[in-house]
């Protein structure tokens, strides 16, 4: 993988495509974002550009990385997009698991298992969160904060710090208080976000909402 100024990252010839067979299926990426691949991120800035050369580096170098990644900054940046491009690439070389996840999708299917009618457990839900070699946690910090959603996050940040395992998460809430909005040490606390400073890299990408951009069509 390689980045081309103004054009976005783009594939090696030597690297292999996703098979019909590759597991690829397991991770649990939404099929909205199917299409997301490194060569298909196109930065804007220097901090998008910054921010998809830490991916791919995170991506070649892994497991010999120190750090997980946090990525955040304002909807619509490509955070996510990144997040999965790297998925995509661990599973492309193979031999670890990759899982993703919303946050609050995480926290219904938990919930869900609570339910007696359910075929689920709230250990079956969460024991592959906890085990699996690289976790994406998508929009932390976006579900209210209550105790129980606290003390859910708690466990999953702390189990995986403990065991060593390397965690990705993406959210909209910065460190740095903006007007009339709250932090990202608001939404998930001093401690969770103080054990972030020590599993994750930040990195804080910034810029205009693509998808308002490219979609957004003024009515005549």
């Amino acid at each position: 993988m390689e980045i081309i100024a103004g054009k976005g990252a783009r594939q090696c010839e030597c690297q292999k495509q996703l098979s019909p067979n590759n597991p690829f299926g397991k991770v649990r990426v939404p099929r909205r974002y199917s299409d997301c691949h490194f060569n298909s991120y196109e930065p804007t800035n220097p901090s998008q550009t910054q921010a998809v050369r830490f991916a791919m580096k995170f991506t070649q170098e892994f497991p010999a990385v120190d750090q997980g990644l946090l990525l955040t900054g304002p909807v619509g940046v490509g955070k996510t997009h990144l997040a999965v491009s790297i998925l995509k690439g661990l599973t492309e070389r193979g031999g670890f698991s990759c899982l993703f996840y919303e946050f609050g999708s995480l926290l219904k299917e938990i919930q869900d298992s609570y339910n007696a009618f359910t075929h689920t457990s709230e250990l079956g839900v969460l024991s592959p969160v906890l085990n699996v070699d690289v976790l994406v946690l998508d929009e932390l910090g976006a579900s209210k904060p209550t105790d129980w959603v606290k003390d859910t996050m708690a466990h999953i940040i702390n189990t995986r710090y403990n065991d060593r395992k390397h965690t990705i998460f993406t959210t909209n809430y910065l460190d740095e208080r903006q007007a009339n909005e709250e932090t990202l040490e608001d939404r998930i606390g001093i401690r969770q976000r103080s054990r972030l400073f020590e599993m994750c890299k930040t990195i804080d990408i910034k810029g205009a909402d693509y998808r308002k951009t490219k979609y957004a069509r003024p009515i005549n």
